[in-house]
């Protein structure tokens, strides 16, 4: 059989110019027709034709570049550079322009705020465009590394293990160096002794500065690489992290609301997120799901006094058997509790730590009960704990296992969860590139708005999306 084989020294006719290498219904088009109805002063970038000293590249070209590239998963600015000189799309998006991967990171580290207000101007486009209602919300966390390394980061313990050692290693590299000193006072290897101790004691005064610096901040570990990051237990393991958090609408699943914490849990979250959600929105929505993570009271009844439904699938209390807290009336005048058979529970003590009060009554009583051994098994009876603001909670349980809590939630994974999806395994996103909160938060807002420009295409399609951009 006969085989097609290519020929390098063909003579060809390609196009004129990059315009006709890239067809109507390209995506490239998309993604530059957002960009150009951006408002760059709005988003903190600096446009100034008369500045003084050498041309710089266009920022909304290396904006462009940004965008398309973190579109399509590539975000290091050495790739992007590579792409400039080999990718199509990428030669017609920049209109031939090819800044190096020096340039592209700077551009990058120096407009990190403008690369998260991005996704502010997506939203308000996509409520001009009617794809997002704000009435209701999802809100969820993820974890994704960041540029750090587990290595570089100390606690406490740490420390003192550390500076023992170093206490240790310099009073024996000292009598080591006395030694020398005496017998071979000629050879160089009394130098390298001196560069040793030189070397440990560079290392302790670090360690002390790291001391310092965990004695007087309330956290417990430091990374001196990233000193934003946490440690954060995921799927794949401890690692040096940040607690991404999303919230989504609920019409097309695009999200509304990116940032990034330090918290390892997303127990506090519920209603910073919301807010932070309703302020980009530019008006209050009408319910918020999440699922039981986000179980909080204080959150919760600050929802609630808003207005704002919570549908939050709430974490067993107290120990699991047939007798649960739920069984247990609380008599709020009398501030105690009433058991199923008719005993008083009363107030012992309350955690300063939490707030949390506890209910018992004595040992006696629940001795005597028939039925404490499905109660409890605990020798000195039964406790209720009560958390504060616990009174919201029967009305945050009742809206959540009705059908139409159930339903909400339900609905909620196929939401909020398909932009972490896309962004961790389409887009192999699995750490971010730049540091502190500024960088990590420029990052996870970029992506989303990168997402949502992917979901408008699905909805409008790309020539339908790229009429709707260019209409004023």
């Amino acid at each position: 059989m006969a085989y097609l084989r290519g020929e390098r020294q063909q003579t060809s006719l390609f196009p004129a110019s990059l315009e006709e290498y890239v067809g109507a219904k390209d995506p490239v088009r998309v993604y530059d027709a957002f960009v150009d109805q951006l408002d760059l002063q709005e988003l903190g970038i600096v446009l100034d034709e008369r500045q003084m000293g050498p041309p710089e590249f266009d920022p909304a070209a290396m904006l462009k570049l940004l965008v398309y590239g973190y579109a399509y998963g590539i975000r290091s600015s050495r790739k992007l550079e590579r792409a400039l000189y080999h990718n199509v799309s990428f030669m017609w998006l920049m209109g031939g322009l090819k800044p190096d991967h020096k340039t592209i990171a700077r551009f990058r580290r120096d407009h990190r705020v403008a690369l998260r207000n991005v996704l502010g101007q997506c939203v308000r486009l996509c409520l001009k465009l009617g794809l997002i209602e704000g009435n209701t919300l999802f809100v969820d966390g993820t974890k994704i590394r960041a540029n750090a390394g587990m290595r570089q980061s100390w606690s406490p313990e740490r420390c003192e293990r550390v500076l023992k050692e170093t206490d240790k290693r310099i009073d024996a590299l000292l009598k080591e160096c006395d030694r020398v000193d005496e017998q071979e006072a000629a050879d160089g290897s009394l130098v390298k002794l001196a560069e040793e101790v030189e070397s440990v004691q560079a290392l302790q005064t670090k360690v002390k500065a790291i001391a310092r610096e965990l004695k007087e901040s309330s956290t417990q570990v430091f990374n001196t690489t990233d000193p934003d990051c946490r440690h954060m237990q995921g799927r794949q393991g401890t690692h040096a992290a940040y607690n991404v958090q999303s919230v989504v609408d609920d019409k097309h699943g695009l999200i509304v609301s990116s940032d990034a914490v330090s918290d390892v849990n997303d127990r506090h979250q519920l209603a910073v997120q919301t807010e932070q959600a309703q302020e980009i929105l530019g008006k209050p929505c009408q319910t918020v799901c999440a699922d039981s993570g986000y179980d909080y009271n204080p959150s919760w009844k600050k929802l609630e006094e808003e207005g704002i439904a919570v549908v939050v699938a709430p974490n067993p209390q107290g120990p699991p058997g047939p007798i649960t807290k739920d069984k247990f009336r609380y008599d709020a005048a009398q501030d105690c509790y009433v058991c199923p058979t008719g005993q008083i529970l009363s107030y012992r003590r309350t955690y300063k730590v939490n707030g949390v009060r506890t209910y018992a009554t004595s040992e006696k009583v629940c001795r005597n009960c028939p039925q404490k051994s499905a109660c409890t098994k605990n020798r000195s009876g039964r406790t209720i704990a009560r958390m504060p603001l616990e009174e919201i909670r029967p009305v945050v349980e009742a809206r959540y296992r009705s059908a139409e809590g159930q339903a909400l939630y339900a609905r909620r994974k196929s939401r909020v969860e398909h932009p972490f999806g896309h962004i961790k395994r389409n887009l192999g996103v699995q750490a971010f590139l730049l540091r502190s909160f500024e960088g990590v938060r420029a990052e996870a807002a970029l992506l989303a708005a990168c997402f949502n420009i992917r979901s408008m295409m699905t909805i409008f399609e790309v020539g339908g999306l790229r009429l709707n951009l260019q209409t004023p």
